[in-house]
């Protein structure tokens, strides 16, 4: 069968992985209501397309911190890949490289840094969770950098992790024979079986809850990588993120598996843009599956999105070679968008391409 869109990986994963691999990677947390949300919101958001615009060359490329990028789709931390694939995150890595765009590495993921530089060039992110050893943080922190990655991504909204039910009815726990290639050697590599989810056990073992604002600043001083804030949904946050000095922030609700009953990331997008002024890049994570979500994404003023759990299947589907046909597929789709809404390049997409049902009709209905 012909795969024709980055939704078929999802049930060709279901079919190849171990029941409690796929658990982890699809589920929610709790009644999964923000989880359904995250791809039902993009629903509710219509084109205003623009017609009889000369669409005969579309540029899709654009810079991230100064980087040039063939897309704005990238792909964001997913932790444990070697669970979908052997290859994991090299696969991946090598991937993203060919497509011309970025991948970021997961503080939990089953091949290390160093491992994931050593498959050749890429610009590459690291995802960091802050562990109660500042002295682990600081270490990997320089281990990124010296592996060439660009910029540090502080996940915030995970200082205790949610309540995952398909984790605990399966008791979820990482294969024996994988570890998280990060933390080998640190005696914080192996994740145990527990009597519930061993990753929430694991967690609350290494995970920092005294995480707040002053470790932003902390971070400033021990690396001069830009620091984007993975986890924001509030204007609130965005002004508190943006006085701290991050240098970007991506609205993320974790995949839906930390709080649910948060708003859907597209939803909570353009709070977070507004109150940024332009004064930082905001990106998207959560939900994409279509190049027709990216362009609403940049509508409503994203410079860019993230794609975590198509990766994963497509992954599991058929390694590396799914990974790049995803991307493919999304970029495909994307500049097909672009050219049936009249815009020529990224600057071209504005919020007036798009309405919500939260916009007022244009037009006075005649009476």
């Amino acid at each position: 069968m012909e795969i024709t869109n980055v939704m078929e990986y999802e049930e060709i994963a279901k079919k190849k992985l171990p029941k409690m691999v796929y658990d982890y990677y699809a589920s929610g947390a709790e009644d999964q209501w923000t989880l359904k949300e995250n791809r039902n919101a993009f629903s509710r958001i219509l084109f205003r397309p623009r017609i009889l615009v000369d669409v005969s060359h579309i540029d899709m490329t654009t810079t991230v911190f100064g980087f040039k990028v063939s897309m704005p789709i990238m792909i964001a931390p997913t932790a444990m890949q070697k669970m979908a694939h052997p290859d994991g995150e090299y696969a991946t890595a090598r991937a993203a490289s060919a497509a011309g765009t970025i991948m970021t590495l997961s503080s939990w993921a089953t091949s290390s840094v160093e491992e994931v530089a050593s498959t050749g060039p890429g610009i590459r992110f690291f995802q960091l969770y802050v562990l109660k050893d500042r002295n682990v943080v600081a270490q990997l922190v320089r281990r990124a950098e010296r592996a060439g990655f660009k910029a540090i991504v502080l996940t915030v909204d995970t200082l205790r992790l949610g309540r995952r039910e398909a984790d605990i009815k399966n008791r979820f726990a990482l294969p024996p024979n994988l570890t998280l290639k990060n933390f080998e050697g640190l005696d914080i590599g192996k994740m145990d079986r527990a009597n519930d989810s061993g990753l929430a056990t694991y967690a609350a073992e290494q995970v920092d809850r005294s995480l707040s604002w002053k470790d932003v600043k902390w971070l400033q001083t021990i690396t001069t990588l830009p620091i984007l804030v993975k986890g924001v949904l509030t204007a609130e946050d965005t002004r508190v993120a943006v006085q701290a000095g991050a240098a970007g922030i991506i609205v993320s609700n974790h995949g839906a598996r930390q709080l649910d009953y948060v708003p859907a990331t597209i939803m909570a997008l353009e709070e977070v843009v507004k109150a940024a002024q332009g004064k930082l890049p905001v990106f998207l994570d959560g939900g994409v599956r279509r190049g027709t979500d990216v362009f609403k994404a940049l509508a409503l003023g994203a410079s860019g999105v993230f794609i975590g759990r198509p990766v994963l299947f497509s992954l599991a589907a058929e390694g590396e070679a799914g990974v790049k046909k995803v991307l493919q597929m999304l970029r495909d789709e994307f500049e097909l968008t672009m050219a049936l809404s009249g815009c020529r390049s990224l600057k071209e997409i504005t919020r007036d391409h798009i309405m919500t049902e939260h916009d007022r009709p244009r037009v006075a209905p005649r009476l």
